[in-house]
């Protein structure tokens, strides 16, 4: 097996050796070697999410944990941040849950505005925010602490999806004050699909309505587990032996080494699209200036030239981007510089690309 031909933007590649973990055998999930690897990743997961709070484990994707946003939350109505296709899920998932939702949306490759934020909670009164820190859609990167602090200057709590953000993108879970955070395996944490993650203030494990959070993504459960050093059901342990083994490289680069590699491979890829566009190949990233996640890029493509013949002609090159997404998907392609992907793996796949568009640009 090799690395370094996979930047779909979730699931993102996975080295060898953290596949080869998951062939370890069966343990009890009741047992003490299941409770010493469980504290081995809070001790991981801890650092990840730059908090003393026990960081919660779910055997699901990352969208049952956005579900368990709004099912844990304070009762009340819900101002959900829109500005791609995941916020716009986000927003859905409040609506069937049964809330009652207002929509700030902005323009999908644009930030939402925290003063705006707090204009719309101030004047309907809302309970709680939602909004996606890195929309994985689009390439943008919103100021989620910045949108929290005004969540609650307007006495309302604010849930954060950073399923493309965390470990790739700067959040301090303490020092921000934060109230819940989630992310997913596939995504920078350069792990197969399969778990979920997330960390709650102890104010907002206490806000939820009892009656209103079900079971299996029931917060108090996941938060009497973590004391005892278990998971509040039966895990995917194959899973956990991937994250145990991911996490100890993720605690030897450092976190903040981490947000500095992925911030250089975000650069790396805007100077190349700068770079193309001098010469003659019109692209660009579909987020603004001073908005654009450090994990992810949305690249706009020539008129004429569609997403779909580029991820295949980067295929045949040896290389697998991510397509367009949703209403974006014939005008774009996304490339994946997250995980534990670094300038040296990115560097030719940026080259096959740029092959592959000034052949289709004619």
């Amino acid at each position: 097996m090799t690395f370094g031909t996979f930047f779909v933007p979730g699931p993102t590649e996975v080295r060898p050796e953290i596949l080869q973990a998951m062939t370890q055998p069966m343990i009890s999930h009741r047992g003490s070697a299941f409770r010493s690897l469980f504290e081995r990743i809070q001790t991981g997961l801890r650092t990840v999410f730059v908090t003393k709070r026990p960081a919660f484990i779910a055997t699901c994707s990352a969208t049952g944990l956005m579900e368990a946003a709004i099912r844990n939350a304070p009762p009340g109505t819900v101002l959900a941040c829109v500005n791609g296709a995941f916020s716009d899920r986000f927003s859905t998932i409040a609506e069937r849950c049964g809330r009652i939702v207002e929509r700030y949306e902005v323009p999908w490759g644009q930030a939402h505005d925290p003063a705006m934020v707090a204009a719309h909670v101030t004047a309907a009164r809302h309970a709680l925010v939602a909004v996606v820190h890195s929309e994985t859609s689009t390439g943008v990167l919103n100021d989620v602490r910045a949108i929290s602090d005004a969540a609650h200057s307007a006495d309302a709590m604010c849930v954060i999806d950073s399923v493309s953000g965390i470990r790739g993108a700067e959040l301090r879970f303490d020092d921000w004050g934060l109230d819940f955070v989630f992310t997913g395996s596939q995504k920078a944490l350069a792990l197969p699909p399969g778990l979920a993650f997330g960390v709650a203030s102890e104010r907002f494990l206490n806000s939820g309505d009892p009656t209103g959070r079900g079971a299996y993504f029931d917060l108090a459960e996941f938060a009497s587990g973590a004391a005892k050093g278990e998971a509040p059901n039966t895990p995917a342990i194959s899973l956990y032996y991937a994250l145990a083994a991911q996490l100890e490289c993720i605690l030897e680069e450092g976190i903040e080494n981490a947000w500095k590699r992925h911030a250089l491979m975000a650069a790396m890829t805007h100077m190349w699209t700068q770079r193309r566009t001098v010469h003659g190949i019109p692209i660009a990233p579909f987020a603004a200036v001073g908005n654009r996640s450090p994990t992810v890029t949305a690249i706009k493509l020539p008129d004429g030239v569609s997403g779909d013949a580029v991820v295949k002609a980067v295929a045949a090159a040896g290389y697998t981007l991510g397509a367009g997404y949703g209403k974006l998907k014939d005008t774009t392609v996304r490339i994946g510089h997250m995980g534990d992907h670094t300038p040296d793996t990115l560097d030719p796949c940026l080259r096959a690309t740029e092959g592959v568009v000034r052949k289709l640009v004619g």
